[in-house]
């Protein structure tokens, strides 16, 4: 499963004025409105990265925004983008309820950032380019409190869009936690966090390209209880990582799982996988499109 996912009382700017950069910020929460968790009704923080997203952050905000459930806290956390971004996020600024553009140090510090600001009982990260599945996704999740009192982290399936043949389309059902040692079993998109747990496990910055693999595969490791909730939570595009990054994505993952599993089953799995992606290098350079097109249908 590879695919390359009580509101306490906050500032209007969580971050101390000495990081000695720039920095452009709006939203509500600057205007002294902030919202919390209710009765029945747990505030629930979507955080949205973006850095130069011009084409495609509004499609994801007018996806959060369009929610049908009533207590979303929408962030959205900007990289410094120069290219007509922060001209949609004004455009929105009375439905976001806090943007900030600043340079950062890549993703994970950006959802980082994120985490600090998010003042909701659950954390979902649904960046630019990507969007919940439809628009009662949030709302179905939480129609039983009950079923996720005590849970730690919540994921679903994903919607995996092909834009390179078509726009083909197919649900990627969640894979077994069992298995979420060879790599994610479900986008971080399809995925909500418990603050409680995110907020003492942030991402690893020491990671570059699976800190989100470390930070699930932690919580799993550790017996945090899980809840999959049997339907699609997100739509996200494929194909933005290339063969070659992948094998440096599988050279994090072979760290994070060597910490903490038997290395040899891990060292076999992973060389069997790095071996694969580089072989993909080469058919992908030979084959004709429609060869790879329903390769793709098949799976």
């Amino acid at each position: 499963m590879d695919t390359v996912l009580t509101h306490p009382s906050l500032p209007r700017c969580a971050f101390p004025p000495d990081r000695g950069v720039e920095r452009t910020e709006g939203g509500l929460r600057t205007r002294g409105h902030l919202k919390t968790s209710r009765a029945g009704r747990p505030l629930v923080t979507i955080v949205t990265v973006v850095f130069n997203g011009v084409q495609q952050i509004e499609a994801t905000l007018q996806s959060v925004i369009a929610q049908t459930y009533d207590n979303i806290e929408y962030l959205v956390v900007d990289g410094g983008s120069d290219d007509g971004t922060l001209d949609i996020l004004r455009k929105y600024e009375d439905r976001i309820d806090y943007w900030v553009s600043e340079r950062d140090a890549g993703i994970y510090d950006a959802m980082n950032k994120g985490v600090d600001l998010a003042g909701g009982a659950w954390i979902n990260f649904m960046n630019a380019g990507d969007s919940l599945f439809d628009k009662h996704t949030i709302s179905l999740i939480f129609s039983d409190p009950a079923k996720t009192h005590g849970i730690d982290v919540i994921y679903g399936d994903a919607l995996i869009v092909y834009p390179q043949y078509g726009y083909l389309s197919r649900v990627r059902k969640a894979g077994r936690l069992c298995d979420l040692w060879k790599g994610m079993q479900f986008s971080h998109q399809s995925v909500l966090i418990a603050a409680e747990y995110i907020k003492r496990n942030k991402f690893n910055p020491a990671y570059h390209l699976a800190a989100d693999f470390d930070l699930l595969y932690s919580a799993y490791r550790q017996n945090r209880a899980f809840f999959y909730t049997g339907r699609a939570l997100a739509s996200t595009s494929a194909g933005g990582a290339s063969d070659i990054q992948r094998v440096r994505v599988y050279r994090e993952r072979l760290r994070i799982v060597s910490r903490k599993n038997d290395k040899a089953p891990a060292l076999l799995y992973y060389s069997v996988k790095m071996a694969d992606a580089c072989a993909k290098v080469v058919l992908k350079r030979v084959l004709p499109a429609g060869i790879i097109k329903k390769v793709i249908l098949k799976k």
